[in-house]
């Protein structure tokens, strides 16, 4: 559904709208001894995450082949995707309207609002929020935007693979990364098909990638556990498959308790700050569910970090 292609003309259409964010060299230690490491820091995008890349290719696309309607563009996410369409439509001169359950965090609610985007909460779950966004698509002839299973968004979070062969002069052999919806590995993985190969850390308690390579496609799965606000997708992307079994994407799997110390560890280590979605990618690489052959060369995308510092010494609270 997506290739390398599309990237490039995303890459094209962003430029000048999105960050190159640094890429951090990680000396030989405790995450791979035996590998050559960089760290992404993608947490420092506009918005606090990657996500901005695919709002704006989506919105900007629209916009430049007259899609772009007076009503604006819609959205259901009270989420990193959610800031993301709101700034990228600012950014571009369109109206947002953002739904998000009843039950979304105020400070979320609030960081929406001084956005720009008019924010309507509904239901009080994200799929009752989502329904309301798209009949309302429907009614008013709004660009709609899907957090992750939209080509534009898709090829969008794809322009951070080309930056990461940029970066690295192309001597990267893979890409580490946490897998939701899958948006952003079915990006990375199009952008470098053929050049690296990708894998995606996902928690044990919402296997949306090893379930779908399981099954053949994409199917439901329970959400729950301590990275659901940002990895709380309850299927992969139809996108996100098709891109993962075209290029051989593999997934790793890694416990919640993994995922907290794994946060905590990229902090004391490296002063990097991230939600706990994120941090997924080092807790595959700690825990061994995924092993970098020796001489290896591994780029670890931290891509999110809109979450509370203060649990970061103590753990979570709940």
């Amino acid at each position: 559904m997506i290739a390398l292609p599309d990237v490039e003309a995303a890459a094209g259409r962003v430029a000048g709208r999105i960050r190159e964010t640094p890429l951090l060299a990680v000396d030989p230690g405790p995450l791979a001894p035996a590998a050559r490491m960089w760290l992404k820091l993608e947490q420092t995008q506009h918005t606090g995450s990657f996500k901005a890349r695919g709002a704006f290719n989506h919105i900007l696309a629209a916009r430049d082949g007259g899609r772009l309607p007076a009503a604006g563009v819609v959205a259901a996410s009270g989420g990193n995707a959610g800031l993301a369409f709101a700034y990228a439509a600012a950014e571009a001169g369109a109206p947002a309207e953002v739904f998000v359950p009843e039950t979304a965090p105020a400070v979320k609610v609030a960081r929406l609002r001084a956005l720009g985007a008019t924010v309507v909460q509904v239901g009080t779950r994200y799929a009752e929020a989502a329904d309301a966004a798209t009949k309302h698509a429907a009614d008013t002839g709004a660009l709609y935007c899907h957090a992750y299973d939209q080509p534009e968004v898709c090829a969008g979070q794809g322009t951070l693979g080309l930056e990461i062969l940029d970066q690295t002069g192309g001597e990267v052999d893979t890409v580490l990364l946490a897998v939701g919806g899958g948006g952003l590995m079915a990006g990375v993985a199009a952008a470098l098909e053929g050049r690296a190969r990708v894998v995606g850390a996902e928690p044990e308690t919402i296997p949306t990638l090893e379930r779908a390579l399981h099954a053949g496609r994409p199917v439901d799965v329970a959400v729950s556990g301590i990275a659901a606000d940002s990895l709380g997708a309850t299927r992969l992307g139809d996108i996100a498959y098709d891109v993962a079994a075209r290029t051989g994407v593999a997934s790793a799997l890694v416990s919640d308790d993994a995922i907290v110390e794994a946060r905590r560890f990229v902090w004391e280590e490296y002063r990097q700050v991230v939600e706990h979605g994120t941090a997924a990618a080092i807790a595959a690489l700690r825990t061994g569910a995924y092993r970098p052959s020796p001489g290896e060369r591994v780029v670890v995308v931290l891509c999110g970090a809109n979450t509370d510092p203060s649990d970061l010494l103590s753990g979570p609270t709940d």
